[in-house]
């Protein structure tokens, strides 16, 4: 009897000391690296997030956010991937990006580096088309380029990226073919719509929100219309049930303490019922979509068996 109080007491105590812990978490200020420079979309949504985390985070919490970028963010991501396991380190991750660079490069990292926290952004795609190219309704655009297989094309950021998997999307789902004119970004790749180069565009809402009267917007990858393009109708209203985009959030070292994950996805959890946080995002063309924990992970590996499908078929590099 005398053992057994002895082990309950014990125990009672590491509980004790368990839960203290995830009490004083964070005792430190916590490091979030972005992969990507100053002032760029990731990095917008990282100093625009880390106030609202501090908040929930409780009294006295500081986020730093640490910008390395390279390598289309792959520097940052393996950063933190290797990081300390004790939730001081986090990082920014783009999705489908971050899974693409394991497919197109070698990379120090895989699906299983991460614990997944938290996407926060999903900027949905749209198909756009230029005003020379007389195509000013999806229906015209796909009956063209039914009838002309290869005659459409079709400016893009990069290979390997959100843009690129839709158009993937949307060719095996209408029975299609386009032709792929890549770029070194949305803004060329947009430039050149505007000027009839290419006759179709697939870029971000965030992109195309203040030219919407020098070109076609035929389209958004949505489930439902956007606050941002509220005229716009979604490609399921269109009868097809067409959803992707570029999504941005945040993930730590795989292996976090099951107390310190658990604050971490309180924390993020509480951001979409904030009013003011929607405000600050929506100050900042960021369109939110959070997606915590095991949804997240979930999300990546839907994600990553998107890109090796496009990789199988389609190789990029």
């Amino acid at each position: 009897m005398q053992k057994f109080i002895k082990t309950v007491t014990l125990a009672s105590a590491f509980l004790t000391i368990a839960g203290a812990a995830a009490a004083e978490f964070p005792e430190k200020p916590i490091k979030v690296i972005v992969g990507y420079s100053a002032g760029g979309g990731t990095d917008v949504m990282a100093r625009t997030v880390a106030p609202f985390l501090e908040k929930y985070l409780g009294e006295g919490s500081s986020i730093v956010v640490k910008n390395m970028p390279g390598a289309s963010g792959q520097i940052g991501v393996t950063e933190a991937a290797n990081a300390e396991k004790d939730g001081y380190t986090l990082g920014t991750y783009n999705l489908p990006g971050m899974m693409a660079r394991t497919l197109d490069r070698k990379a120090d990292y895989d699906a299983d580096s991460f614990t997944y926290l938290a996407n926060v952004v999903n900027d949905p795609n749209v198909i756009v088309t230029s005003k020379k190219s007389g195509l000013d309704t999806f229906e015209k655009l796909l009956a063209e380029a039914k009838a002309n297989p290869r005659a459409v094309t079709v400016g893009m950021s990069s290979l390997g990226g959100d843009d690129h998997f839709l158009l993937t999307k949307l060719q095996k789902m209408t029975d299609t073919e386009f032709t792929i004119v890549p770029f070194r970004g949305s803004a060329p790749a947009r430039t050149a719509l505007m000027g009839g180069h290419v006759a179709m565009g697939v870029l971000n809402v965030s992109e195309v929100s203040a030219f919407k009267e020098e070109i076609n917007i035929l389209g958004i990858a949505l489930a439902e219309r956007s606050e941002f393009a509220p005229d716009v109708p979604t490609f399921k209203e269109q009868g097809i049930d067409l959803i992707n985009g570029s999504m941005r959030g945040f993930i730590a070292p795989a292996g976090l303490p099951d107390d310190v994950r658990a604050k971490l996805l309180d924390a993020f959890n509480k951001l979409e019922g904030d009013a003011e946080f929607k405000a600050a995002m929506k100050a900042t063309a960021n369109p939110v979509e959070v997606v915590t924990g095991d949804d997240f992970k979930a999300l990546n590996a839907e994600i990553l068996d998107l890109a090796k499908a496009v990789w199988a078929e389609t190789p990029w590099r």
